[in-house]
């Protein structure tokens, strides 16, 4: 049921001259701990799909990308505006105009409420946009959505880090 390995006890049957044992299944703490977590929101959890979105963008997969977005996902951008629409992003690694070289996370800090989650990061990343090289530090908080038992990215906010000194 859960792709665990159950811990099998056997009880001999008390029948006279039977001989019948049967096999019952029985979850030790641990492999009750892993099942939870797959069926419940966790912050591991939600930095493991903050992890995989990552990864997504590290590797300009568009395809990627779009599976972890809300179909009304909104970025608030370092500038200020605002884009919507989880093909906003993947349309425009598709069409080449944005190209990352890097995407680096660092510095998480995850809260859960309820089937929401805040996942907040430092990241720097570079690439081109519209054929001009870039070069960033931000924050950004991810914000996560619970919704038929995995994450989905609602709302995206950046701050750019000024990290002349």
């Amino acid at each position: 049921m859960y792709n665990q390995k159950l811990v099998k006890v056997r009880l001999a049957a008390l029948a006279i001259g039977t001989g019948l044992a049967i096999s019952i299944p029985v979850f030790t703490p641990a492999v009750a701990a892993k099942a939870y977590a797959a069926a419940h929101p966790t912050p591991a959890s939600a930095l493991a799909a903050d992890q995989k979105l990552a990864t997504a963008i590290r590797n300009n997969d568009a395809s990627g990308i779009e599976s972890m977005l809300a179909d009304d996902w909104v970025v608030v951008a370092t500038s200020g505006g605002l884009a919507q629409g989880k093909t906003v992003f993947p349309d425009g690694i598709k069409s080449g105009a944005l190209i990352r070289k890097t995407y680096e996370l660092s510095d998480a800090r995850v809260r859960v409420y309820g089937d929401v989650a805040l996942v907040t990061s430092r990241v720097n990343t570079s690439g081109t946009f519209g054929g001009r090289p870039f070069a960033v530090t931000e924050r950004q908080t991810d914000v996560l959505l619970w919704k038929k038992g995995s994450w989905q990215c609602v709302l995206t906010h950046e701050t750019k880090v000024n990290t002349m000194k």
